[in-house]
């Protein structure tokens, strides 16, 4: 299969809002609010950066990034997520793909590190760790995982989220 890890333009606004909402439809561990979470997070300029996976110019995944506060003012961190895969693409590679894009681009922009909520099997394989050092209060610890780019530390404090996430 042949797709395209592109950054989502203006126009891909209403087929993200679509795939989000089915691609979580069935999810067990959903609020089934995450195509809200995007539009909240778009509506307010809080989208760091916006990946689509594009399939012969349909969207079949998407991944949003914004930026998080951390109680220590430490700069430079931000969120993964909502991640989500149209369910004829999933267990084809396309949410790691997103995920190492955007890791590249964060990196890429100087960025001090990458927080992520969700399977910790799927992102431990992609560098993450559960760090008990970092609380988001209205999470479980073994849920919120970080990474750390090059040989910064990771630091000790509470994390909050946008609040388009409703984590509060």
């Amino acid at each position: 299969m042949n797709v395209l890890i592109r950054e989502a333009t203006e126009g891909d606004a209403a087929a993200i809002e679509l795939l989000t909402m089915v691609a979580f439809m069935r999810a067990e561990h959903s609020r089934h609010d995450e195509h809200q979470v995007i539009a909240g997070l778009r509506q307010d300029g809080a989208l760091a950066l916006s990946l689509v996976a594009d399939h012969d110019g349909y969207v079949v995944g998407h991944l949003a990034v914004s930026p998080v506060a951390l109680s220590d003012d430490s700069p430079g961190w931000f969120a993964l997520g909502p991640l989500a895969v149209g369910p004829g693409h999933q267990r084809q590679g396309l949410g790691t793909r997103l995920v190492r894009a955007a890791l590249a681009t964060l990196r890429e922009r100087g960025a001090a590190g990458c927080l992520a909520l969700g399977e910790p099997a799927f992102f431990r394989r992609l560098g993450f760790a559960v760090e008990p050092g970092l609380v988001l209060p209205e999470a479980p610890v073994s849920e919120l995982q970080a990474l750390a780019f090059g040989d910064r530390l990771l630091p000790l404090a509470d994390v909050s989220y946008h609040p388009a996430f409703g984590l509060g």
